[in-house]
């Protein structure tokens, strides 16, 4: 089964809490952006993968 990739849209959240910039996000989060994460880098994988073919 083929998978086609039309967009990636990748997301960076910039804190400087030395300046006061904010808390550690929640815990939640911080899983969910793990999953995002490894989501990426598989797909990159699988273009890079499919580019040395």
């Amino acid at each position: 089964m083929p998978i086609i990739v039309d967009e990636v849209v990748i997301s960076v959240e910039v804190s400087n809490q030395a300046a006061g910039g904010g808390s550690a996000p929640p815990s939640a989060s911080e899983g969910k952006q793990d999953v995002v994460a490894e989501c990426v880098e598989r797909v990159l994988e699988i273009l890079r993968d499919r580019e040395e073919r």
